[in-house]
């Protein structure tokens, strides 16, 4: 990393130029990272509280509501602070530690999203066979395979963009740092970096996006065979959320990361990143885990587990603070 000691630190763009709409976009971004926090958390909770919802199908889902907190966490509440108190400045040490934790979260995020997929083929395509193929050492084969997997390909990534001379401009024109607005601010060559993430788009975007696509049309042929209308409309509404949510990430990030050298607003480039850093953690509680019945009755336990626990302790609070007041008397 000496190359890059020409930059000491880089400066972050601002959501918008005039306080008022900073103001405005702050507040939003805020309340999506509050309700993506929430929501996640209210996954985890009930999958873990719930033991009939210890299937493999929500291990991965709670594991994605794990990541998807981390995952918004590295770059939303940055990104407000920064635009709030106007405060743009990030060491190269913070630039490099973002770049890493964005890349490590949305390659875990796409892995499991495959996984997911898997999982839905095998418990649509080859009911009788689901206990055997996805089994809890498959399940935490794959989870460990993935973090690992995610973490050299980050370290290789960020290891690149920061062996780089930055000696342009250490202006990025982005709210947080990510490796195609460094490589436009590099004087040195950059051809390998471009060829790596290439690479990398190729090898885990192309093949989970294949895998998939291959998933969901066998699924898709295994549903239409089915005679009743009503079991086709349950498989397609555990597999169309799953849809949006993967076409969304994909197509977002594979256009920042992969589109031609051309340079765009700083309001599209915003825009852009939103789509796969802040987008799927806020939609995956909405439209992947909510609307399921399970998820929602798992939820109305937990809740109202809560109140018992909260309403008995403060009876019992009441009730000894009563009888102290009694005996004083």
């Amino acid at each position: 990393m000496a190359n890059s000691t020409l930059v000491t630190e880089f400066l972050l763009a601002v959501f918008a130029e005039t306080w008022e709409l900073r103001l405005l976009l702050s507040v939003l971004f805020l309340l999506v990272y509050l309700g993506s926090l929430l929501g996640n958390l209210i996954i985890i909770i009930a999958t873990t509280v719930d033991q009939t919802l210890n299937t493999p199908m929500y291990f991965f889902l709670r594991n994605l509501s794990i990541l998807d907190m981390c995952y918004i966490s590295v770059t939303v509440p940055n990104a407000c602070v920064n635009s709030l108190t106007d405060h743009k400045k990030i060491s190269v040490a913070g630039c490099a530690a973002q770049i890493f934790f964005v890349f490590f979260c949305a390659c875990v995020e796409i892995l499991f999203l495959t996984i997911m997929a898997q999982d839905r083929y095998v418990a649509i395509c080859k009911p009788l066979l689901y206990p055997v193929i996805m089994n809890h050492q498959f399940c935490a084969q794959m989870t460990l395979a993935s973090l690992f997997s995610s973490l050299i390909i980050a370290g290789v990534h960020t290891i690149k963009t920061f062996q780089l001379s930055f000696c342009h401009s250490n202006v990025v024109p982005q709210f947080f740092c990510d490796v195609p607005s460094l490589l436009k601010l590099s004087c040195s060559d950059t051809f390998n970096n471009k060829l790596l993430l290439l690479l990398s788009a190729i090898v885990i975007g192309g093949s989970c996006f294949t895998f998939i696509a291959t998933s969901y049309a066998q699924i898709l042929s295994t549903v239409l065979k089915v005679p009743v209308k009503g079991e086709r409309g349950k498989a397609f509404s555990t597999c169309v959320p799953h849809i949006i949510v993967v076409s969304v990430f994909l197509s977002s990030a594979a256009y920042v990361y992969l589109r031609p050298p051309v340079t765009l607003e700083l309001v599209q480039e915003i825009t852009l990143s939103v789509f796969y850093t802040i987008v799927p953690p806020f939609l995956n509680p909405i439209i992947y885990s909510l609307r399921n019945k399970q998820i929602k009755e798992a939820v109305k336990k937990v809740t109202l587990r809560i109140f018992f626990t909260v309403g008995y302790k403060m009876n019992e609070y009441w009730s000894g603070w009563s009888r102290e007041n009694e005996l004083m008397k």
